[in-house]
């Protein structure tokens, strides 16, 4: 059973959300969970709440167990840019582009993915 969760909008760089999504990548929920909770990063609180939210979804919706879950799959994609400008030398001006992210995060249940290996093995030996 996957379990998706989106943010969108989030006002940081995909960039820099990108080097945290990628510590926890394939990760246990809750090991995932201590990893951000210790990571010196700004985007690591916008990543813990997006997966507290999709464990919640699974919990509630799904009736899945949280000790069950690992993240299948994060990926974080720009969304609009906010364009304004600073003054500088001989009354010119330069770009600012204020990046934002849309992060995607999907949680699978440990159990069924076992499952799904179980029966292509039994195709495979018939």
């Amino acid at each position: 059973m996957e379990v998706k969760a989106y943010a969108k909008n989030i006002r940081m760089s995909p960039r820099k959300v990108r080097l945290v999504i990628d510590v926890i990548r394939g990760m246990n929920v809750s090991k995932a969970e201590t990893q951000l909770r210790f990571l010196k990063k700004a985007a690591a609180l916008p990543v813990l709440k997006l997966m507290n939210s999709a464990v919640a979804n699974a919990e509630h919706n799904f009736k899945l167990n949280k000790s069950d879950l690992i993240v299948k799959t994060i990926m974080a994609d720009g969304g609009p840019v906010i364009k304004r400008f600073t003054p500088k030398a001989f009354g010119r001006s330069a770009p600012i582009r204020k990046r934002t992210s849309h992060i995607t995060l999907i949680l699978e249940d440990r159990l069924t993915k076992k499952k799904k290996g179980t029966v292509k093995a039994e195709k495979a030996t018939k």
